[in-house]
């Protein structure tokens, strides 16, 4: 019981300290970086409250889908009330661990931002995002948690992502050889 309501506390604390940072740092600016176009479909892995829901939907507009993943089933419960508030058709959530449950090759941008530093298995979670990114897909990363050379080294250490830009706030990699 404890763990639940400590748990609870964790997650609504990290919820209000994301709202203060996309006050001071709008997902839009962050999302500028990545070139999300109309039609696109993204997926969100590790996406928390939905800090970036509404901004990469103003992207991918009505023609485009976005994914929202998390493991935690509360950050889940809070995107599908964004949802169902804001009446969003376009946007489904997913919880779990690693796995996507989406087909191969049919995702066009991955957004992974601010989870790379926490994953237990960043080698079979970049396998899963290899997967289910289209062969010109690419691969978003921010983590403010890791300095430049742990994020680049991390992601292209197994030869399945190439760094092809660096922004201010992100990193982008597309497929390298399989």
């Amino acid at each position: 019981m404890v763990a639940g309501w400590l748990g609870n506390i964790t997650f609504y604390g990290m919820s209000a300290i994301f709202k203060v940072r996309d006050i001071l740092i709008p997902r839009d600016k962050v999302l500028s970086e990545v070139g999300i176009e109309p039609g696109f479909t993204v997926l969100d892995y590790g996406c928390g409250p939905g800090g970036y829901v509404l901004a990469t939907l103003d992207l991918v507009g009505l023609a485009g889908k976005l994914y929202v993943l998390d493991r935690n089933p509360r950050a889940i419960r809070r995107v599908e009330k964004l949802i169902a508030h804001k009446g969003l058709t376009n946007v489904e959530t997913i919880q779990s661990d690693r796995a996507t449950g989406l087909p191969d090759a049919s995702v066009d941008v991955v957004l992974l931002y601010d989870i790379f530093h926490m994953l237990d298995d960043p080698d079979g979670v970049l396998r899963e995002l290899y997967r289910v990114l289209k062969p010109n897909g690419s691969l978003s990363i921010s983590d403010h948690h890791m300095k430049e050379d742990g994020i680049v080294s991390g992601v292209t250490s197994g030869g399945l992502f190439e760094l092809t830009n660096k922004g201010k706030k992100t990193y982008g990699f597309a497929k390298g050889r399989e």
